[in-house]
């Protein structure tokens, strides 16, 4: 009789867990149990994780720290894969950084800026990991991830490390060839610019300084949940503005919240369900269409229990 998942998974050598709920996995700490998570501690162990899956024929889905993910109150069906602190290493030589797709991207950040180098200073105060940013081609400040990037490490289809130089990702604003592709970023060469300690150290200060007074950083949320599109933000402006604008600042499904501080971000007041999350959504777009005749598009993805993953506005 052929072994169960659990089964195989306890002879791999594989960290993991079954049953876990996805809210303690996500910064908006919304979403049911997932059958089984994996957390990775290398390359190998990744391309394990996702042999096995393959194998017993169960979707998978990489994550970071979850903080532009929602998940569904039904949970996953299938296996998480898990890149976090055990794939977090990163290594320096001149102006160039070659990290792993676990890291923090306030940590990366703050190691740059000990050694002088610039141009990761937007990413300070994102509270994801590195290869969820490049996934997303994610930054702050009109500024993104691939600005930097030299090639990107990933783990392909079939099981195969191969290297993606950055004109092969393809990055435009909030997206990368990775969105398209079942490929699983393991690690991100990066050229900087060369400044000192203490210039790198005072403009993320200002920028972390600025977040704090903008957003919502006291209430679970998942940054912002509506994509600045540059057709939207050159006639109307950044989305934040055109919602409050729109006189949404503070509308309310449930526990889900447009936030009174920032009408980008969406933040869970207690015990938000992904239903009520996706009703805000709904209503929020169809108010800013009538409006402007803008469609809104969502920055933030979505988890659906049979294994789908995508932009959340795709699911709607």
């Amino acid at each position: 009789m052929a072994n169960t998942l659990g089964e195989i998974l306890t002879d791999s050598g594989l960290i993991w867990k079954a049953g876990v709920p996805l809210r303690t996995l996500c910064h908006w700490k919304i979403g049911g149990p997932a059958d089984y998570v994996i957390e990775p501690r290398s390359a190998e162990e990744a391309a394990a994780a996702q042999r096995i899956a393959g194998e017993a024929n169960v979707p998978f889905l990489v994550i970071g720290h979850g903080s532009n993910m929602l998940f569904d109150d039904a949970g996953y069906r299938g296996v998480i894969i898990k890149l976090g602190r055990k794939m977090s290493r990163c290594r320096f030589s001149g102006s160039r950084v070659r990290a792993e797709a676990g890291i923090w991207a306030p940590m990366l950040a703050r190691a740059c800026a000990g050694r002088g180098l610039a141009g990761l200073e937007h990413i300070v105060g994102i509270p994801g990991n590195l290869g969820g940013l490049v996934y997303m081609n994610g930054g702050s400040l009109r500024q993104s991830i691939g600005d930097a990037v030299v090639c990107v490490e990933v783990l392909d289809e079939r099981g195969n490390v191969a290297a993606v130089s950055a004109a092969e990702c393809n990055f435009s604003y909030r997206h990368s060839v990775f969105q398209e592709k079942k490929s699983v970023v393991l690690g991100v060469e990066l050229e900087l610019r060369q400044s000192t300690p203490g210039d790198v150290r005072r403009k993320m200060l200002e920028i972390l300084k600025e977040r704090r007074e903008k957003f919502p950083l006291n209430l679970p949320n998942c940054g912002s949940v509506f994509s600045n599109e540059p057709p939207l933000y050159e006639t109307y402006g950044p989305p934040g503005m055109v919602i409050e604008q729109t006189g949404l600042k503070g509308a309310r499904v449930g526990d889900a919240e447009i936030s009174a501080r920032h009408a980008n971000f969406i933040v869970n007041r207690g015990r938000a369900s992904s239903a009520e999350v996706f009703a805000l959504v709904r209503h929020v777009r169809r108010k800013v269409l009538e409006r402007t005749g803008f469609l809104l598009r969502c920055e933030v993805c979505y988890a659906a229990p049979d294994g789908r993953c995508g932009r959340l506005d795709a699911f709607l």
